[in-house]
């Protein structure tokens, strides 16, 4: 009667299966892991950058106005610091402005962020009396209410 069981040659051709998948193994999880924080990082930096656009939409509701320039500085959210750089710049349209809001996770990372945000915004942009952001020359109480549509098939 033979004793059932694995051979010496089994048992170490299942060994070197394991040993070269287990580092390539570790290796995708490693990478999965990096990726997912860069993600959450980058989402991060989003909203950042949204936070400012939003900041400046306000701040040019109330005061009515915006000038081409530059600033830059620091907010912390979710624990981290994040260093923004807004430049302002006047577009062929008079009044109208391009916005770019870059975002890092570090001072001299100016030059590659982690998250841009290009927006285009009016000078004349205003807070209407429901809170609303609007053009602050618009003035809809003179507005004609707009015409209905016609049936093409019964012209008069």
């Amino acid at each position: 009667m033979r004793a059932r069981g694995f051979t010496l040659v089994e048992v170490m051709v299942a060994l070197a299966i394991v040993a070269v998948a287990l580092p390539a193994l570790l290796t995708a999880l490693s990478r999965q892991m990096d990726d997912t924080a860069y993600m959450r990082d980058k989402s991060v930096a989003q909203m950042v950058a949204a936070n400012k656009l939003a900041e400046m939409r306000l701040v040019i509701g109330s005061t009515r106005t915006l000038q081409a320039g530059s600033s830059n500085g620091v907010d912390t959210m979710v624990d981290r610091d994040w260093y923004w750089w807004v430049q302002t710049q006047p577009t062929p349209v008079d009044k109208f402005f391009r916005i770019e809001i870059s975002v890092a996770l570090d001072e001299e990372s100016q030059d590659r962020p982690l998250y841009e945000l290009t927006a285009f915004m009016n000078s004349d942009l205003a807070v209407d009396e429901e809170g609303l952001l609007g053009f602050g020359d618009d003035d809809s109480s003179t507005e004609e209410p707009p015409a209905e549509p016609q049936d093409p098939n019964n012209p008069g």
